[in-house]
């Protein structure tokens, strides 16, 4: 069991990982590499040790995934999604280059995608989910575009996902999900519309999630998983209710579910370690103020000062 963070094991993983593009996994991730480049860039920005990879071949590798319509693919041969499109952007803002940015057009592409109720498409075959909602406000926001957007149909289609347990789901009428929940309070907070959600009745909903044994589930009767830490997390203290669960008994579970000997983070103890539990694990660490981690924001899904860098510029 571990009593501590092996930092820096997670940043030689991740570091290693990045340098494995001809395995199984990497082969399977080939089309989501901007996702996981995303969560093991934040990752050693949260742990310090963004320093310790090539920053210019990351930029232009990105940029080669920019399709003419703006958005970007999730790697290079690809076709463009919102998903990715952020990433990059999340990408971008880490590294302090969103000045390389064509703003407008990357702005356009996601405009484009808002449809008339206000919901938005993750891409031109047109699937809508709340997660979508979330990715074009929490990008638009970084990029200082809310105003393409008509921002109040947009909230207004994310209020219409809310439940009577007082979570929210990807469409109105689907089942309350932690993931869903981040994504519409996390918009809803960027916005300044964190008063459309019931903060007691959501709060109660989302620290029921925690189990005997420290960790957060997804929905009642889930297993427990590390990437919860972060979608349950930051939605109570979006609400200010994480007071609510036991936070050391959360530290505990993350912690050990850490491969002590050559990094990585898995999502509950004894499972396989890889990039995206890694970073929600880190995550959540940070959010729960654990010592050597730099704070993240818990909208933006980015390091505190990587935000105020970008909004408390003019």
């Amino acid at each position: 069991m571990a009593d501590k963070l092996v930092a820096d094991k997670h940043v030689r993983y991740i570091l290693m990982a990045e340098k494995k593009k001809e395995s199984f996994e990497s082969v399977v991730m080939d089309h989501l590499r901007m996702n996981g480049a995303y969560w093991g860039l934040t990752t050693l920005d949260l742990l310090e040790k963004l320093g310790s990879v090539p920053q210019d071949e990351i930029v232009s590798w990105v940029m080669s995934c920019q399709h003419e319509s703006g958005g970007f693919a999730g790697n290079t041969g690809h076709d463009p999604h919102v998903l990715y499109t952020l990433s990059a952007v999340q990408i971008l803002a880490l590294f302090d280059k969103l000045n390389i940015l064509d703003v407008g057009k990357v702005s356009s592409y996601i405009a484009k995608l808002q449809n008339e109720d206000g919901s938005f498409s993750g891409d031109m075959w047109g699937e809508v989910d709340t997660r979508f909602s979330y990715i074009a406000i929490c990008c638009l926001s970084i990029l200082k575009c809310l105003d393409k957007i008509n921002v109040g149909k947009a909230v207004g289609y994310i209020v219409s996902c809310k439940n009577l347990d007082g979570g929210f789901g990807c469409t109105p009428g689907a089942e309350s999900h932690a993931g869903q929940i981040f994504c519409c309070v996390g918009a809803l907070a960027i916005t300044g519309n964190l008063h459309r959600v019931d903060k007691d009745l959501l709060g109660w909903w989302l620290c029921e999630r925690q189990v005997e044994c420290g960790g957060l589930n997804g929905r009642p009767e889930k297993l427990p998983d590390v990437c919860y830490s972060w979608w349950v997390l930051s939605s109570l203290i979006m609400i200010d209710r994480v007071h609510w669960i036991d936070k050391a008994k959360l530290v505990k579970f993350i912690l050990d579910c850490q491969d002590l000997d050559n990094g990585g983070i898995s999502d509950r103890p004894d499972d396989a370690v890889d990039i995206f539990h890694t970073y929600f694990g880190v995550a959540g660490l940070s959010l729960l103020e654990y010592p050597g981690v730099k704070p993240v924001d818990p909208a933006y899904a980015l390091p505190v000062d990587v935000i105020n860098r970008i909004l408390l510029t003019k």
